[in-house]
């Protein structure tokens, strides 16, 4: 399994970056194709308003958004997947009341992310419940304190 995942962020942390690889990569190997690339873009509360605002119509913000691509990336040949953007003000805010530390938000957060672009809808009841199955064993494989999201995001 080759999974190439680029993280950039408004404020740099390599151990945040660390972690949204090591979570993408295990999304991709659960439920994604043998080989993928993607980007995951951490980003502040008015960033994601933006976007949100712009590619959704919501004027507000939201946790994390995902764009698909589905195209080959020329450098690499791997298909690219597209991006997730992830509100790391979000994933502050929900983390403390969820009652686990960031770093498992930003993984519960980078996992859902990249299931939709993997094409994974949770609005359908089907679809959600496999969403959900794959979130808490992916979480579960990578040690997080969270076991099952109750309120998933997205």
């Amino acid at each position: 399994m080759t999974a190439i995942v680029h993280v950039r962020y408004s404020r740099p942390n390599a151990r945040h970056a660390a972690l949204i690889r090591r979570a993408a990569g295990a999304a991709i190997e659960l439920a994604g194709p043998p080989q993928a690339e993607l980007t995951v873009v951490l980003t502040d509360e008015a960033g994601i308003r933006r976007l949100n605002e712009r590619f959704a119509g919501q004027a507000h913000a939201t946790d994390v958004l995902s764009f698909p691509a589905e195209i080959q990336d020329p450098d690499s040949g791997l298909p690219y997947l597209g991006d997730v953007v992830i509100s790391l003000s979000a994933a502050e805010a929900q983390a403390g009341p969820g009652g686990h530390p960031l770093v498992d938000e930003l993984m519960l957060l980078c996992v859902h992310g990249v299931l939709h672009l993997l094409g994974h809808d949770h609005g359908d009841p089907g679809s959600r419940e496999w969403m959900w199955s794959v979130q808490a064993e992916v979480l579960r494989r990578l040690g997080s304190q969270i076991t099952f999201p109750a309120e998933a995001p997205g």
